[in-house]
Formats: C-alpha cells, structure tokens, sequence
C-alpha cells in the first residue's frame, strides 16, 4: 500500500470538503411513506403487547436448605421415626439449592408481586431482577399450594412498572395470548399462541386442580408464575404448568380466580377454605342400584349443617350430587377436592338428584372459619387434642366416637394425619379439612415413645 507525503495530503483533505459540501439526496414524499409503512408493518400488536409489559415482568431466584443424608439408602425412608432412625448412623449434609422462576408486578406502589406458590415454596432468601438491570430483594406476604399461588413484597423499591389487568371471564379460545417469562434460565423471553381451551381440570398427585386456561404458548420450565397475556398486553393468567407427555400444551390460572386469592392473601397470608354445609359418603355399586344410578359415581348428602348455604339454599339429606360446575363429582374426596379450588363468596352450580328426577341449585360458598372447623372435627372424628412439640396431644376422647372406637387415649401424640405432619394446630385444621369427609382416615399415632400407624373408621 502507497503511503501519503505531506504533499498529496493538502489535495485529499480538500476533495474531502468538497464532496461534504454536496447536499444530501432527498427522498420524495412517496418514499418516505413507503419507509414508514414498511417499519409500522413490523411493529405488531404482539410487538406493542410485550413492549408494554415486559418493564413488569420479573426473574425470581430463591435459595433454600436442603439436607442431604449420607445414607447408602437415600430418600427411601419418608416416615419420621425411621427417619430418626437413620440420622443417627450417618449425620445429614445440609446444601443450599437454588431455584429460578417468574413473577409479573401487579401493584408498583404497594411494590407487590404475583407469582407461583410452587416458585418460592421452602425458600429462605428471594431475589427478584427486573428488566430494567434493578434487582431486589423481597418477603413473602402470602402464599397458598392449592391454588399455587404467592403474593411477594420487594424491599426498598420505587418508580416500578406494573402490569394491566383485565377480566378472564370474556376470554374466547382462538384468541392470542403471549408469554413472557424466564425459561432454563433465561430472562425475558417470549413466546405466542393461542388460547386452546378454558375450564381445565388437572389431576395430580395433591389433587385435582379446575378453571385453568389452556394454551399453545410454548411453557418451559422457569415460566412458572410469569405472565399469560392478551393481544391488548393485559394479564389474563398467571403461567403454572405445562404438560409433560406433550408439546404445546400449558396451563394458566384465570386472572379473575388470582384476583380473589390475591385479596385474602394480602388479607390474611392464606386462602381460607370453603364449604357449603354438607357431609356425604360415597355410593358402592348396590348404592347406586338403588338410587337408579348408571354407576357407582356422584355423593350421597348424608346430612345438613344448620345456617349454612346448603341449609338455605334447599339441599336435604338423600340428594345426591352428581356435578359441581359442569364437572362430574366422583366420590366425596372428589368433591372436596373440587371445592378447593374456589374461594370464599362463589357462586357455585351444582347438579343434583332428588328422588330419581335430576335439579340445578346455585349456591354461594363461605369460609369454612378455624373455629367452625374445630367444633366439626371434635363432632365428627371424636377428640380434642392440642399441639405439642412433638404433634398434638389428646386432651380427651368422647365415648362411642370414632376415636373412642379406634383406642385413642388421652396422652397419645398424634404425629400425622393423612400423610399431614402435625407441626401445629393449622396442620391439624388443614388436614380435617382435607379429609374432613373420608370414610377411614389414616394417622400415624405415638404412644410411650413408639409410632403405629392406625385407620380411624368414620363411617
């Protein structure tokens, strides 16, 4: 390559400023709008949509200990005393695990974030990193697993986006939807699709789970708890699972139903449980023959509880409940698992049959309140009990109950209930209510320092 001498440079410099000096090419009106529409075209609605929310949506990591037991025999034992029992020949390793999730901002000035129950469940420490680089740390103001849903407070945080809500009770299938969340780790990612269905039920290990949106917008691990919105970028879901045996098929929470649950958990740091005033028992196959029933399904109202909404609404003992919103009622742990699924002040249709001619009755559900649930497990299963380091201790057993039967004494510690730990009272109230219905009702009793595990008949 030729290099310059001070003489040539004078004559470069010079054809430099006069081709400066030459004026730009205009463009016509025609070619600028054309430039203009060709932008405009790229910036959709899906693009608007996520510009809109993506400031609101967040990355949640949480760390939480965990115990690691150097026994060659891992997590084969589950029960506590053998638990006990192999603590003593090898000391457990503790570890802390991280975890990664979504949430979206519903509230800026309240600093308030909704997530998944599943995202932060056992954490010790949450960190939530917004879009914009600001990363917080944040409390948990309330979480509840039925409904796999948490409400979060990050700390000393200010100038916050959040995110629009609209109502999930107009939503068509067809309509497109996007996700934003933060997949394997990944921040901010989106993904679109359609709204395939409404109404979902799940069944799973913990029970069946109703009313969820189902969507073809790709759900990947770390989604949990990020945003399901529609084409106008308002919050209609919260992401909460995808289908494990398929592509393309996820699941959201209704943002109406969140809603509901958001107000108690900023209430209360809980969703309280709901009933309607009935008790029931399942219907065997000589059951149904005599109640004119196709099959053995459905559950026999066996008695009414006075000042309830199944008192006033007109539901009598003999009924039979066939359906709760549409969805066919199996059995009466069915039911309730169903009836976990709503909150308190929901309007509930069931369909019935009385005398062997089908009825529709709506009735409006209320809380089913501590107190309410203590004076009917003290009827119904028989003892009074009340917590203790080690469980709950029987205070006493009524005569001719189903404790009284099973020789439950006072002083037995009752360690679990139905798989329930019994930690403190709470657990105890839960797990009646969980199995408040159940005909036989496994418990894991501690007597003179020794565990056997018994089935309380109730029925």
């Amino acid at each position: 390559m030729k290099r310059l001498t001070p003489f040539t440079l004078p004559y470069i410099i010079a054809a430099l400023l006069a081709l400066a000096a030459v004026p730009a090419m205009a463009i016509s009106d025609k070619e600028y709008e054309a430039l203009e529409a060709s932008q405009s075209l790229r910036i959709t609605p899906v693009v608007r949509a996520v510009q809109k929310v993506a400031p609101a949506v967040v990355n949640i990591t949480t760390q939480r200990m965990v115990e690691r037991s150097n026994s060659p025999f891992g997590e084969l034992f589950q029960d506590e005393f053998f638990r006990e029992f192999m603590d003593r020949r090898g000391v457990p390793q503790k570890q802390i695990q991280q975890s990664l999730g979504s949430g979206v901002i519903i509230d800026g000035k309240q600093q308030l974030v909704l997530t998944n129950a599943h995202v932060i469940e056992g954490a010790t420490a949450i960190q939530v990193l917004l879009q914009d680089g600001r990363s917080f740390d944040a409390d948990m103001v309330g979480s509840d697993p039925d409904f796999d849903l948490a409400v979060l407070r990050l700390k000393n945080a200010a100038d916050l986006p959040e995110t629009p809500m609209a109502s999930s009770g107009d939503i068509m299938p067809g309509e497109t939807v996007i996700a934003i969340g933060n997949p394997f780790g990944f921040g901010h990612t989106v993904t679109t699709g359609v709204v395939s269905a409404l109404n979902r039920s799940i069944k799973t290990e913990q029970g069946v789970f109703t009313d969820f949106i189902q969507t073809d917008a790709a759900i990947n691990p770390g989604n949990s708890g990020g945003p399901l919105l529609n084409i106008e970028g308002q919050l209609i879901g919260i992401n909460t699972a995808i289908f494990a045996k398929a592509e393309g098929i996820g699941f959201a929470i209704p943002i109406d139903k969140a809603k509901r649950a958001v107000t108690e958990l900023l209430d209360t740091g809980s969703v309280s449980p709901v009933w309607l005033g009935v008790a029931g028992q399942n219907i065997d196959q000589r059951m149904a023959s005599w109640l004119r029933l196709k099959s053995p399904r459905g559950m026999l109202i066996t008695e009414v509880y006075a000042d309830t909404p199944a008192a006033t609404g007109g539901l009598k003992p003999g009924d039979v409940m066939l359906g709760l919103n549409g969805i066919a009622v199996e059995d009466n742990d069915h039911y309730l698992q169903l009836l976990r699924n709503h909150t308190q002040g929901e309007l509930i249709r069931l369909q019935m049959l009385r005398d062997g001619k089908p009825m529709n009755l709506n009735l409006r559900t209320v809380a089913l309140s501590p107190a309410i649930a203590r004076q009917l497990a003290e009827q119904r299963w028989g003892f009074v009990a009340v917590a203790a380091k080690n469980g709950l201790t029987v205070q006493s057993v009524r005569a001719g109950s189903p404790a009284a039967q099973l020789g439950l004494q006072q002083g037995d510690i009752i360690v679990k209930i139905g798989g329930v730990a019994m930690q403190n009272y709470g657990n105890y109230l839960y797990a009646f209510t969980k199995h408040r219905l159940d005909a036989t009702v496994l418990m894991l009793v501690a007597r003179e320092g020794r565990g056997y595990y018994v089935r309380m008949k109730v029925q």
